[in-house]
């Protein structure tokens, strides 16, 4: 069974891990390089972008993640995909870059305009928490939408890395880790 890691800095990580458990994968906890060496794919959680590139810095994991990013699937939730998109705005703040994708931060509204939709997500009904959520503004040639909401992308996929601006690990649909899992 593959290793999958889940950025254990800030944000919501012990959601990831019983999701990752409901869908028969191996969680671990990663707070340093030396966690992430033992990962073969790895969850960047919801949480403030902000303070995880803080954190990612003050931790010395921002080179770490890119280079694990070359070779190795990353799922970004919410802050998550923040930190994955090419392009950041609303403000503008480092990033991976690890997908062509452009993102506007906290562009549903603030935290009372957090929500739950329903989505079509890769032919399946379900359930998308919006919390603060980031749209995706623009994807590049080679990044595939497999969930909308409100005309805007919430679900994207390139190569080995996904990302969802809304937060699957706290609805009930397994679907979004398992397919996750099988790519690493």
């Amino acid at each position: 069974m593959k290793n999958i890691g889940v950025l254990a800095l800030q944000g919501d990580f012990h959601a990831h891990i019983k999701a990752l458990e409901n869908a028969g994968a191996h969680p671990l906890e990663v707070r340093t390089a030396q966690d992430l060496a033992a990962c073969d794919g790895l969850i960047i959680p919801g949480g403030e972008s902000t303070t995880m590139v803080k954190l990612i810095g003050l931790e010395n994991l921002l080179e770490p993640l890119r280079a694990f990013g070359q070779s190795k699937p990353i799922f970004g939730t919410c802050a998550g995909a923040i930190l994955l998109a090419q392009e950041v705005a609303s403000p503008a703040q480092p990033s991976l870059a690890l997908m062509d994708i452009a993102v506007e931060r906290n562009a549903y509204g603030r935290q009372i305009d957090s929500r739950v939709a329903k989505i079509d997500a890769d032919g399946e009904q379900m359930d998308a928490v919006f919390i603060r959520a980031p749209i995706i503004r623009r994807v590049g040639p080679d990044v595939k939408v497999l969930a909308s909401y409100q005309g805007n992308p919430v679900w994207v996929e390139q190569g080995r890395h996904m990302a969802t601006t809304f937060h699957p690990e706290l609805g009930t649909n397994p679907h979004i880790h398992r397919r996750f899992a099988a790519k690493v």
